[in-house]
């Protein structure tokens, strides 16, 4: 059993021994333990000086350090240890105004799971410092981590948890949710439609937009777009899935449609925003105004309308509200076409969204 650490830092896995090299040059008077006990990702820290300038100083000069944790107690990993282990330190950094939250790792076998450390932890933690409860954005964080058979306890400010999203920052999938992308199939060697069929299904589903709406017009090779339909579903099944596992919500799966592009116009240009995007459009810049406000507007679903192989017929302009060029001089690929324009709405979305709210 190690008799303690001080410091732990957290790196990439594979990365430990390179890690610890660091920051013995950074601090050499330390005794430093790459993947103690065999768990990688970690460097375990002992350090003679003063704990908090030589964290700072691994912070400063070890860009392989991910984080780095000042441990403020190591005891036994026991439940009720660990528990007054917490309440103390807590009771000397979190004011009874402040909220908080347990955060626990737990590496190795025990009696206990990392549930059960934030029950008693918290419980503790709340008692001994009357402060409130809040998981989501807390002013501090008390961070247990546990190796086999010790346990380390260390008490942080909040914003050093970095999250997705948090306050300031306003999710855009509302946003994007009411955009039904209206993409021309991309037909040929069906190798290519296929492999462009599942960029594209990938792309509409990372950004979860209201619908994609493969829209041919005329005759088509019916090979060449059951193809590029097949790796549509491909596409949106793979991400989905990964969404799923990863988000904390849940998860729109993108419907798909067929229709000739000239009857889908016809049926939504007099209720619906069209816009188009093609080179003969003007500049972001220039029309990023009524963009916003289309965007931004009380409108069920926005149209937006991409080409493939071939471009968007000139007669719809008439009937399209914007025609917009993403990126002037760069002819951009079918396939990151549908991810360029909604990253560029996107940002859109926030910078409008920022300054309603400083006015």
């Amino acid at each position: 059993m190690l008799d303690r650490i001080d410091i732990l830092v957290k790196t990439a896995l594979g990365m430990e021994d390179v890690t610890a090299t660091r920051i013995e040059e950074v601090v050499p008077s330390s005794h430093v333990i790459p993947k103690p006990y065999g768990f990688m990702g970690l460097v375990a820290i002992k350090v003679d000086g003063e704990k908090r300038k030589i964290a700072e100083l691994i912070k400063r000069e070890v860009l392989e350090a991910d984080r780095v944790i000042i441990v403020d107690e190591c005891v036994e990993a026991e439940l009720n240890k660990i528990a007054e282990a917490a309440a103390k330190v807590s009771k000397e950094k979190i004011g009874r105004e402040e909220t908080f939250a347990i955060r626990t790792v737990r590496r190795g076998k025990h009696n206990f799971t990392s549930i059960d450390v934030n029950i008693v932890a918290g419980a503790a933690v709340k008692e001994a410092t009357e402060a409130i409860v809040d998981l989501k954005y807390p002013n501090k964080i008390v961070r247990i981590e546990i190796l086999k058979d010790i346990a380390l306890i260390a008490v942080e400010s909040g914003s050093e948890e970095l999250k997705k999203l948090r306050p300031g920052k306003k999710s855009v999938v509302e946003y994007l949710r009411k955009i039904a992308v209206i993409q021309m199939p991309y037909l040929g060697p069906l190798d290519a439609v296929k492999v462009m069929g599942i960029r594209i299904g990938r792309e509409v589903q990372t950004f979860e937009v209201k619908e994609l709406v493969i829209a041919p017009i005329g005759a088509v090779k019916a090979e060449e777009l059951k193809t590029f339909i097949d790796g549509v579903f491909e596409g949106i099944k793979s991400r989905y899935e990964i969404q799923k596992r990863s988000y904390g919500r849940k998860v729109w799966k993108v419907p798909v449609y067929i229709q000739d592009l000239h009857q889908l116009v016809r049926e939504r240009f007099r209720k619906e925003p069209i816009i188009v995007l093609e080179p003969e459009g003007e500049p972001l810049p220039k029309i990023k105004s009524e963009l916003a406000s289309i965007l931004l507007g009380k409108y069920r679903r926005i149209n937006v309308l991409i080409g493939a192989r071939e471009g968007i017929p000139l007669g719809l302009y008439r009937f399209a509200n914007l025609v917009i060029d993403i990126c002037p001089g760069v002819t951009i690929s079918t396939d990151y076409a549908a991810a360029s324009a909604l990253i560029a709405f996107s940002t859109i979305i926030e910078e409008k969204l920022l300054e309603t709210k400083e006015n």
